[in-house]
């Protein structure tokens, strides 16, 4: 079954400017220190990137989620039942996606993304695998409850959120997401996550620091895409990738930083950097079991499995909407 046409919630102003993206620019580099929220890296050229960054020989957490995936199939059939709606969150190109589709039999497929255009392209590959499983790409930024279509309203929801995403954001960040979620699914729904797991800090920063330097590449795309999108004088020029471990939250950081002082403007707004300061667009953190099952506690959901590849590096976790109880 071909794809269907699909909703698009974004925002935009007349004059074509996603409005969420300016805000958060804006707002971001105004406050010290000076952030911007990782999401908007994905314009088509940032996913385009990281597709590439998750087929470097540095970037483990693909290979490793993707032996998991390969290898539990017969859990996920024991535990996610057939003919449900299958929502991923944040999809990019679904170069997972098949390996959990054809496990469990699902009666559709929702994917979830804020880069339209990369979301329609990848959403017509995957209808021409699976010819006919119905599919129903939503452009959306999924941090807020997003509104499914209706041809999946009726049925069970298993939300998907691969490649520990849910890393790039705080604690308080994470547990809004994962509420939303909820709000999203339904209160009978199920979650897949991945989640990145503490390891040794030179894999760790060699994974988002790669010799060939795409990730440098994808990073800088975020002040490219400021320059073109909101009318903004950055220059590229003079900033550089950087990537450090924060041993404090568990986190890898990603910083732009400026080799000198310098001024700029976006959207008509002035800002400057002097040498040394940064902007941090990314965080990923990184977990063990008791920091996994805090977070998605917190938010609303009960771990019911959890799976491991066999170098220990990355982890699955199944779990479901936690019913209202009193407490304890």
């Amino acid at each position: 079954m071909a794809t269907q046409p699909g909703l698009k919630l974004v925002e935009l102003d007349e004059g074509g400017i996603n409005t969420a993206f300016r805000a958060d620019v804006l707002e971001g580099l105004a406050q010290v220190p000076k952030a911007i929220p990782a999401r908007w890296f994905y314009d088509d050229a940032g996913s385009a990137l990281f597709e590439e960054i998750t087929q470097l020989p540095e970037y483990y957490l693909t290979r490793a989620e993707t032996e998991i995936l390969q290898s539990r199939c017969d859990d996920f059939r024991r535990l996610i039942e057939p003919g449900l709606a299958v929502v991923e969150f944040g999809s990019g190109s679904s170069v997972k996606t098949p390996l959990l589709l054809e496990c469990i039999a699902p009666a559709a497929y929702v994917p979830l993304d804020i880069s339209g255009d990369f979301l329609r392209a990848s959403a017509a590959e995957l209808a021409g695998k699976f010819p006919r499983l119905p599919i129903h790409p939503v452009e959306a930024d999924f941090m807020q409850p997003v509104r499914l279509p209706d041809a999946v309203a009726h049925l069970p929801k298993l939300g998907f959120f691969p490649g520990s995403t849910i890393g790039n954001m705080v604690a308080r960040t994470a547990v809004d997401l994962l509420r939303s979620m909820r709000l999203t699914l339904g209160g009978d729904a199920q979650l897949l996550i991945g989640m990145d797991l503490v390891k040794d800090v030179a894999v760790l920063e060699a994974a988002y620091d790669d010799a060939q330097g795409v990730t440098a590449t994808f990073n800088l795309n975020l002040a490219r895409r400021i320059n073109r999108e909101l009318g903004g004088t950055i220059p590229l020029d003079q900033l550089r990738h950087a990537a450090r471990w924060n041993d404090t939250y568990a986190r890898i950081e990603m910083h732009l930083e400026a080799l000198d002082d310098i001024a700029f403007a976006v959207a008509g707004r002035r800002f400057a950097l002097a040498r040394g300061e940064t902007i941090h667009t990314e965080n990923c953190h990184k977990f063990d079991r008791r920091s996994q099952y805090t977070l998605l506690t917190a938010g609303g959901w009960t771990p019911l499995e959890r799976w491991v590849d066999t170098g220990e590096r990355f982890s699955l976790i199944l779990a479901e909407a936690t019913r209202p109880r009193n407490a304890p």
